[in-house]
């Protein structure tokens, strides 16, 4: 049901919510000795963010997956969306890892 729809915003819904749940998935393979508090502070806190930005772009990968996947079912609107939130997202790292 999920891969039959053709819209822009099911695109930025899916785009913001795939990178979060990298996120998760991150936490739980290489961070799982830490409780939620404990991990993110270390992200937060860390000199340089050099695995928040590591983690932020490994949890793209998800949204790299679905690009394809609504891209080769032409399904170009939910592509664009999810697209869209990428790039933001991108740039986010891209000025962690410029400015940090």
């Amino acid at each position: 049901m999920l891969f039959k729809k053709d819209n822009f915003w099911l695109g930025v819904v899916i785009g913001v919510l795939a990178p979060v749940l990298g996120l998760l998935i991150f936490k739980f393979t290489k961070m799982s000795i830490f409780s939620f508090k404990e991990t993110f502070q270390f992200l937060m806190y860390e000199p340089g963010y050099r695995t928040l930005s590591v983690s932020l772009s490994l949890s793209l990968l998800l949204n790299a997956l679905f690009f394809t996947l609504y891209l080769n079912q032409h399904k170009d609107k939910t592509a664009k969306g999810i697209f869209a939130v990428t790039v933001i997202y991108g740039l986010l790292v891209l000025v962690i890892k410029t400015f940090a």
